[in-house]
């Protein structure tokens, strides 16, 4: 009788902390709300692009920037670069693959608007994502450009 109670306590715990574990959302979690504060529009000359802000504190830092409007430089034929006027927070990793649409920090000064796929040795932070690439490459054209961020 004692071992069946026992392990009926020990049942009832495992489903106890099974249920909390479950029912705990994880720190990167997205409710519909905070999906919705991190939409954004990018626009590059007459061209709107709607993006994602990721949930990490560097995009956070960068929402209290907006609106902003920023003179890009071109690089390497396959990204634009900008600082922004103050340093915000980052946390650099190595991708290794980027992809075109990805938005990222380089420091914690300098924006990167990339809009054609490469492979990198160098770390960013990433900052967020343009939804739709078909026609990015295509609205920054070749040299410096006028881009505007702004949130949703």
């Amino acid at each position: 009788m004692f071992r069946l109670i026992t392990n009926i306590v020990l049942v009832s715990a495992l489903i106890a902390v099974t249920t909390i574990v479950i029912s705990t959302p994880t720190a990167s979690y997205l409710t519909p709300e905070s999906k919705q504060s991190n939409r954004m529009k990018i626009i590059v000359g007459k061209k709107t692009f709607d993006a994602v802000l990721f949930d990490n504190p560097t995009a956070g830092d960068f929402k209290k920037l907006l609106p902003l409007t920023l003179s890009m430089s071109e690089l390497n034929d396959n990204e634009k670069y900008a600082d922004l006027p103050k340093k915000i927070t980052i946390n650099p990793s190595h991708p290794g693959q980027i992809k075109a649409g990805d938005l990222m920090m380089y420091g914690s000064t300098t924006i990167v608007l990339f809009y054609k796929p490469l492979q990198t040795s160098y770390s960013y932070t990433p900052l967020g994502r343009i939804e739709d690439i078909s026609s990015v490459a295509e609205a920054v054209g070749r040299g410096n450009i006028t881009v505007s961020f702004k949130l949703e």
